[in-house]
């Protein structure tokens, strides 16, 4: 029994995951993960194993991170929570087959150059929180009609902010708003771009689909109450923790569907075999108390088309 532990364990697969942030961030997201990984026969620890790397909110971590994973034992590598992400393990490596989560388009990224037929090493999951960015413009821009100034919050360390950025100001200029840009990419410039928006009386802060902001949710909720800003972003965690608004994909879904590939790949299935997934299920949440808070009142339209009404 001594002499076979340890021979089981050197066999026992291993998944290299990339995050760009930390695990307590990351909790739901892994625990959807988890999930997918289930689904397809492994449970961490029993006959998988995990060996995760952190990014910490920094982008500039994560090629590095990459490639140390890339140079260790791994069967795949996951490169779940965006476009930075799936870009650095793609950097990193061309043999090992990574399964990428993000929110933005592909091919646009130049993650990978066909999604039925993904040639090379990578296939993932995509939703349309990215592709959605201006939509939350036109939901806000409905609850503020007595305004036509708005602001957009942009953090320039993204791959996907000059494209998200072009999509809001042309629904902007098609709705014929006024559109302030604000560019944040590090927690100390949140309260300063909040106390801008109010004071240059915007009627609302429409954040960019970026996973920065979308993991500091509560942080960007709290500080939505505290200066009375009507704001809406991509996720779900921001209308739950008192925000008022969020518009996004679902990441519960493309995050167990990254587990359900991994699981597929440690069993044989080659990335190039594994069409890119696109999880099209896009949700609208509503915090009512948010809105009673900011003396603002939701058209029966958009409370009917919401998936969930926070009362």
């Amino acid at each position: 029994m001594a002499w076979m532990v340890p021979a089981r364990a050197q066999t026992m697969p291993v998944i290299g995951y990339l995050g760009s942030e930390n695990p307590e961030r990351y909790a739901s997201r892994l625990k959807a993960f988890r999930e997918g990984l289930g689904e397809t026969g492994y449970t961490e620890g029993h006959n998988v194993a995990i060996e995760f790397r952190w990014g910490e909110g920094q982008y500039s971590r994560l090629p590095a991170l990459a490639k140390d994973l890339a140079g260790r034992p791994v069967n795949v590598i996951v490169a779940a929570g965006g476009a930075e992400v799936a870009l650095a393990a793609k950097s990193a490596t061309t043999t090992i087959p990574i399964v990428f989560e993000m929110g933005g388009n592909p091919i646009t990224l130049g993650v990978v150059d066909n999604l039925s037929r993904p040639r090379g090493n990578l296939t993932g999951v995509s939703s349309l929180s990215v592709e959605v960015s201006r939509k939350r413009l036109e939901f806000l821009h409905e609850v503020r009609l007595d305004t036509n100034v708005f602001a957009a919050a942009i953090n320039p360390t993204s791959p996907t902010s000059n494209s998200q950025l072009a999509n809001l100001q042309t629904a902007a200029t098609d709705l014929g708003l006024e559109l302030v840009v604000l560019k944040a990419s590090s927690e100390q410039e949140f309260d300063g771009m909040f106390a801008a928006v109010r004071e240059m009386r915007a009627g609302g802060l429409v954040f960019s689909s970026d996973p920065y902001f979308a993991y500091r949710s509560p942080q960007l909720a709290a500080l939505a109450v505290r200066h009375a800003v009507p704001a809406m972003t991509q996720s779900r965690d921001f209308p739950l923790a008192g925000g008022l608004m969020s518009y996004g994909g679902d990441f519960h879904q493309s995050h167990r569907h990254s587990g359900m590939y991994a699981g597929r790949i440690l069993k044989g299935e080659k990335p190039s075999d594994l069409p890119v997934q696109r999880v099209t299920k896009v949700e609208l949440f509503i915090n009512l108390k948010a809105a009673s808070a900011l003396n603002i009142s939701f058209p029966p339209s958009i409370l009917s088309s919401a998936d969930t009404v926070i009362e």
